[in-house]
């Protein structure tokens, strides 16, 4: 079993220096290039990762013991849940035919039992914002879904629509085509558009597991990472199969502690979801959150 381990470590090195190496000759600084992040308040070079409370949490102590009231970190740094399992939930209604009157029952679910969010498609987002108006479960919009097929353009201008709407976190399917073609500069350039039209607000890459070989989930979560998103997501929910525990494992080792990894697609129930959490996920996206935090069975249904 360890040497089975060391080997799956092997893979993923070599696939991530293969990526790292291809962005370097298309003239693009990697995250994953073997750089040392440092801090500058530890007297060495800063790179403004936002990961200090991450990598120099004595200095960020010291700070705290001087004075220091609040600190400044990365969208992506992973934060403990306020209210246990439902506080890392993402309450979700995506379908199509999705009405008012039951965007207003996701809204008031997410209300009552602490949900984190509450996920729509971006021409949503108005309607939900002045629905959770004043609570603490915030509206997050998904762009790009669920093909991930639009132009970067596309996406962007969604994203930051989305945001202007009261989007406080955007979902964003990545350009599967391009993955799959190894067209690394087009997955780049697609995630870096949205990730900057959505400033400040984080976002999360759905990368959709399911479509992907193993190289590709590698150099999926690499270009996540350069990119400056917050998240990896492992399914739109609307593919051939959702979340495992085996993904989940994967993208945590590929990105290491800092970024969040959003499970979503086919979690049913608590067991599910207390399987992803234990796998690394930070986040769940599930339309059957309700039933998750009851501990009850779920209807059918896909994500």
């Amino acid at each position: 079993m360890a040497q089975d381990a060391k080997e799956l470590e092997s893979v993923v090195e070599e696939i991530t220096r293969r990526v790292a190496q291809k962005l370097q000759e298309m003239g693009i600084e990697s995250r994953f290039a073997g750089q040392v992040v440092t801090c500058l308040l530890a007297g060495d070079t800063c790179s403004h990762c936002g990961l200090c409370i991450i990598k120099k949490p004595g200095v960020v102590g010291s700070l705290v013991q001087e004075g220091a009231v609040r600190i400044s970190a990365n969208p992506g740094v992973p934060r403990k849940p306020e209210a246990g399992l439902a506080g890392m939930i993402d309450h979700t209604l995506l379908k199509a035919e999705a009405t008012r009157e039951e965007l207003t029952k996701m809204c008031n679910e997410a209300k009552q039992y602490g949900f984190a969010t509450v996920c729509v498609n971006s021409s949503n987002i108005p309607f939900v914002a002045r629905q959770l108006g004043g609570s603490r479960a915030r509206p997050i919009a998904v762009v790009g879904f669920p093909l991930g097929a639009a132009s970067p353009q596309a996406k962007a201008f969604e994203a930051r629509e989305a945001v202007r709407a009261g989007a406080e976190e955007i979902d964003m399917v990545m350009n599967i085509g391009a993955m799959k073609s190894r067209d690394y500069r087009t997955v780049l350039d697609d995630i870096c558009r949205v990730v900057e039209a959505s400033r400040p607000k984080a976002v999360k890459v759905i990368i959709e597991t399911s479509a992907l070989t193993y190289e590709e989930k590698v150099a999926a979560c690499v270009l996540s990472k350069t990119a400056g998103a917050a998240f990896v997501k492992t399914s739109t929910g609307f593919g051939s199969g959702g979340a495992t525990v085996e993904d989940v494992q994967l993208i945590r080792r590929i990105v290491g502690e800092d970024m969040e990894i959003k499970a979503s697609g086919g979690i049913r129930t608590r067991e599910d979801a207390e399987a992803m959490v234990k796998a690394g996920a930070t986040r769940i996206g599930a339309s059957a959150s309700v039933a998750i935090v009851k501990g009850v069975k779920a209807g059918a249904g896909k994500y």
